[in-house]
């Protein structure tokens, strides 16, 4: 468990739901719980004015207040991921290795708390939030990896008495700005893997819902991790231009909207910085009338509304080929029996969404869809949930005959509404995913061995599952979501998150055998026979 050095560390509220249960009673009104930066290996209140108010989506009462660092502190954190590199990218790769193992047992003697926490800020049913912890685990543990991923190459004997070898060797002072989304596994995506590459980190958590990376950054510095190091900032979009622009950083990973992606890359990018970027989604599941039909519309409703929807890989799109299309009544019959609730009650399902703003949005496009011509089975608007009258739930919610020109299905709506389409053919079904512009992930559903690999051979899409609705692949291969819906050259986690957190150092030596002395310069071009 958390050890009380590290309790003392999260502000006030954070260690009163690490220790107890996740609560939704509101705040004494005496006590001010402001969530800190971290620099230099210290937890320090902001002496900024601006705070971001964080509320319980299930309730809307006060969890803690956010600030929105000064430019001094984010300066402060560069200036101490700088200093820190020059001993950190010296430590051995057996010692950072050793701090990873003992990161990946903290988190695992700590996976309650954390969940709690998630729960807490973000709304996920506590279940969820233990697979987001999971999710990010797996990522440390393959960091752990490490003595087998950095190696580099070599070729002794290039020509006489010359060798050549390549060594991976960190960049520097990397950043990582995060969704409010998955609050613990996609900031373990990105620090653990830089840090045990030899980088600094700058990370910037979601501003609703920072707890999470606090939490991990304490276990982080109680498994060895060295002052400077990891450095925790927070704010909106000072504090995002001012990653853009930094001199001192070299890398910067970005998980979140199309919007930000877009103006992080183009900033970055104009900066000299390397850039990732995984953006919006739109993925969808093709149901063909051979797929095993109970575990076909069981997969569906799962993709669609678990978490409530808010996942970059959500199945939000099931494509209906032929006959599939009469197995909607029954989809929408098992839609209706999840529970929704706060995510620390017993038997819930999927809780709230993110905020208040958040389901007006997603209110406001599923009428589009019905003003459009769209039907609606199954409307989860104006859902009553007993005891949490505040809180910022949506139901479940289907939205069928739907075309691609409406804006309910050209729009990202992360929440719990699952899009129907119908095609006649797997064809035309596979031309309508390649005719959007989104390339993150998408399903098929089938029996037929020839007609997954024709889906999967003709699908221009970064990830897909045959019979899996959430194909986001396990650590040792990488995220590889495409076209719209990411920006960069290499991919999250895997080989392509080390290519991203490393560069390329390439020696040749020359040893003479006649112990090194010339009688004579020579002048002309070498060789290299």
């Amino acid at each position: 468990m958390l050890t009380q050095k590290l309790l003392t560390r999260i502000t006030p509220l954070h260690n009163l739901r690490c220790l107890g249960t996740a609560s939704t009673s509101p705040a004494p009104a005496t006590e001010l719980y402001k969530t800190k930066n971290l620099i230099n290996g210290e937890f320090i209140e902001s002496s900024t004015t601006d705070w971001v108010d964080l509320h319980n989506p299930a309730t809307n009462e006060l969890v803690t207040r956010v600030p929105k660092s000064t430019p001094e502190e984010m300066q402060a954190a560069v200036d101490a991921a700088k200093a820190a590199f020059k001993s950190w990218s010296q430590v051995s790769v057996l010692t950072r290795q050793g701090i990873m193992f003992k990161f990946q047992h903290l988190i695992k003697e700590n996976m309650a708390e954390l969940s709690k926490n998630i729960t807490l800020e973000q709304g996920k049913t506590l279940v969820d939030a233990e697979g987001d912890v999971i999710r990010g685990l797996q990522i440390v543990e393959h960091a752990c990896s490490v003595t087998s991923l950095q190696m580099g190459e070599t070729m002794p004997g290039v020509t006489k008495d010359m060798d050549t070898y390549s060594i991976r060797a960190p960049l520097g002072v990397c950043a990582g700005i995060t969704p409010f989304n998955f609050p613990a596994m996609i900031p373990l995506w990105m620090f653990p893997l830089a840090n045990v590459c030899g980088n600094t980190y700058v990370l910037k958590p979601s501003e609703r819902d920072p707890g999470a990376a606090m939490m991990l950054a304490e276990m982080a510095i109680e498994a060895g991790l060295p002052k400077g190091v990891l450095n925790i900032i927070h704010g909106t979009h000072d504090s995002v231009n001012f990653i853009c622009d930094n001199p001192d950083i070299k890398a910067i990973s970005f998980v979140g909207s199309n919007q930000a992606g877009q103006h992080i890359y183009e900033r970055g990018s104009k900066n000299g910085k390397r850039v990732q970027a995984n953006m919006a989604a739109k993925n969808h599941g093709v149901i063909l009338p051979d797929a095993n039909k109970e575990n076909t519309l069981n997969q569906l409703v799962g993709a669609a509304f678990g978490a409530a929807g808010q996942r970059c890989m959500a199945l939000s799109v099931a494509v209906m080929v032929g006959e599939a299309k009469n197995w909607i009544p029954e989809l929408v019959e098992r839609a209706q029996k999840l529970k929704v609730t706060a995510g620390d009650q017993p038997g819930a399902d999927l809780g709230p969404v993110i905020s208040p703003q958040s389901r007006a949005r997603i209110e406001r496009l599923i009428q589009s869809g019905v003003d459009e011509g769209a039907e609606l089975p199954l409307d989860g608007r104006n859902i009553a949930v007993p005891g949490y009258e505040k809180g910022n739930f949506v139901g479940p919610t289907i939205i069928s005959k739907v075309t691609p020109d409406m804006e309910c299905y050209r729009e990202e709506i992360f929440g719990p509404v699952l899009n129907i389409l119908e095609a006649d053919t797997m064809d035309e079904a596979i031309d309508i995913l390649n005719n959007n512009p989104y390339g993150n992930g998408c399903a098929v559903f089938t029996n037929s061995g020839a007609a997954a690999r024709k889906f999967t051979n003709e699908v221009d899409v970064g990830q897909i599952g045959v019979n899996v609705p959430i194909p986001v692949p396990l650590p040792m291969f990488s995220f590889t979501g495409s076209r719209g819906s990411f920006l960069g050259d290499s991919n999250f986690y895997g080989k392509a998150g080390l290519n991203f957190y490393s560069q390329w150092k390439t020696i040749t030596t020359l040893w003479k055998e006649e112990d090194a002395k010339t009688a004579t310069a020579e002048v002309a071009m070498p060789r290299m026979q």
